[in-house]
């Protein structure tokens, strides 16, 4: 009777123990399940990483842009609120540390071990701002001495991207040839803007760029051999512009035969207004990419849709010759 009193309590514990596994096991499956379906939390510093990371990531990514829609990007400064959404995150990617030196520090000071940090710009030789002197270019000091722009060459945007498939790799390893993929055909949609630009730049009447603003083309004019001039000291949109740069875009208006002043995104306009109303010359926007408006960013705009932009205004401006 013992016996058989001992061998029903063994058979019950053995059961339990069963009950417990398979919930055990269901509770683990659940939870890969659930992480599995998660999306990879990214937040980036600018326009064209927000912009690349989502061609790269697709469906599997939650790309968030740090700075808001319209804000202008020299200005801007992370909040408390915005350093707790980094940390949070599974990946941040910023430009440079000469285009957001505040990334920099955040980035030291992150306390997560498990944010991966991506410096978008690793790989790329960094131009100095004083080279620019054979482009009438004027010496900068508010990035250090070094152009952060590199996105304004679609070449250089190549190197972004690779460095972005890189991190979501590091972040997400098992879907490596998803990311990858993406990136080498994100490359070829960059490499047709590249020759489409080219080729178009190849054929205007003049390679002078009269800009009105903050002139953050430096690569893009090195890539496709144009000058510019520029009546900014900087890239502070708090600038003043030099007055004696001013004499200078009237003279080159006049002396190279162009009817037209570029002017910068979401800075209202002042100089190039004054310049067209003292040479009629027509306005044209000639749009760096930094970031968008609300609008811009609701109607999914991309940064090849703005660098197309970009080169039908330039053909207008500089003058196209089919």
């Amino acid at each position: 009777m013992i016996n058989t009193i001992k061998n029903k309590f063994f058979i019950i514990i053995f059961l339990l123990s069963i009950i417990v596994l398979l919930i055990s096991g269901c509770s683990v499956e659940k939870e890969t399940l659930k992480k599995d379906n998660e999306k990879i939390q990214i937040i980036t510093t600018l326009f064209p990483q927000y912009d690349f990371a989502k061609k790269v990531g697709g469906d599997r990514v939650d790309v968030k842009l740090l700075i808001p829609p319209g804000v202008e990007a020299h200005s801007f400064e992370p909040t408390p609120r915005d350093m707790v959404s980094i940390e949070k995150a599974d990946i941040f990617i910023y430009t440079n540390e000469y285009m957001e030196p505040w990334a920099v520090k955040i980035a030291e000071n992150v306390k997560s071990d498990e944010l991966i940090i991506i410096d978008a710009s690793k790989d790329v030789e960094l131009m100095d701002i004083d080279g620019y002197e054979e482009h009438d270019h004027h010496d900068d000091h508010d990035h250090g001495d070094k152009d952060p722009h590199i996105w304004t060459d679609p070449i250089y945007a190549k190197y972004m991207v690779n460095n972005i498939v890189d991190g979501l790799i590091k972040s997400d390893p098992e879907n490596s040839e998803f990311y990858i993929k993406n990136g080498e055909d994100y490359k070829k949609e960059l490499d047709a803007l590249h020759k489409k630009i080219k080729t178009a730049l190849e054929k205007t009447q003049s390679n002078k760029i009269i800009y009105g603003g903050h002139f953050a083309f430096g690569y893009f004019a090195k890539r496709y051999n144009l000058e510019y001039i520029s009546p900014y000291v900087g890239f502070s949109p708090n600038a003043e512009p030099n007055p004696q740069k001013i004499l200078e875009l009237i003279k080159n208006l006049e002396e190279s035969g162009t009817n037209t002043i570029f002017y910068e995104e979401l800075i209202e306009p002042k100089v190039a207004k004054i310049l067209s109303k003292e040479t009629n010359a027509q306005i044209l926007l000639l749009h760096a990419a930094h970031n968008v408006s609300k609008e811009e960013l609701e109607s999914n705009l991309s940064y090849i849709d703005i660098m197309e932009g970009n080169l039908e205004r330039l053909k207008e401006g500089l003058g196209y010759n089919e």
